[in-house]
């Protein structure tokens, strides 16, 4: 594994702490020698995330697309992607991570999450999809897709696909324990 596609929020949200969950994150990426992969914003969480990986020294990929005000386009990045649309947007992080985080964020972050849930689900990749419900933020999701399995709607394999992690801590001893060899 050598990149992490983040998925996050382009606001900050009410609770700051969600800002300093993602350049805790974002930090720890850089400092655990992976290449971030994100939304290529300079705000919000996006912001956050990418100062800080870039801060501590990582690289760091944006995905944005062509539609979106140029002013929002983070200009400090490793490599910065424009692409035609947010189709596009998905497929590229999608192929360049090794690997799925989501943190807070809204509608656009719901949607990257459960595209590559349900890409994971048809078999296009197995790559791991890990959630980050700092502070309970997820608690809500969670509960959606636990009732959904309950109701038929989904196979509790594929939701348990979805690792939920507390912190970028417990993230990064997700990902460090994919990069090791498994053992004999």
């Amino acid at each position: 594994m050598n990149s992490v596609t983040v998925f996050c929020g382009a606001a900050p949200g009410r609770d700051r702490t969600h800002l300093h969950t993602a350049a805790l994150l974002g930090r720890e990426i850089a400092e655990a020698g992976l290449r971030l992969v994100y939304g290529g914003a300079s705000i919000g969480l996006m912001g956050a995330v990418a100062d800080a990986a870039l801060e501590a020294g990582g690289s760091v990929v944006g995905v944005i697309p062509e539609s979106f005000p140029r002013e929002i386009a983070h200009q400090g990045l490793t490599e910065l992607h424009f692409v035609p649309n947010m189709h596009r947007r998905k497929a590229l992080m999608g192929e360049l991570g090794d690997a799925f985080v989501t943190l807070p964020g809204g509608l656009g972050t719901a949607e990257e999450l459960f595209e590559v849930l349900t890409w994971a689900q048809i078999r296009l990749h197995s790559k791991p999809c890990l959630l980050l419900n700092h502070g309970g933020y997820y608690d809500p999701l969670l509960t959606y897709l636990s009732h959904a399995a309950q109701e038929g709607f989904a196979d509790a394999a594929d939701i348990e696909r979805l690792v939920v992690c507390h912190d970028p801590a417990e993230v990064l001893r997700h990902l460090t324990a994919l990069r090791q060899p498994a053992a004999r």
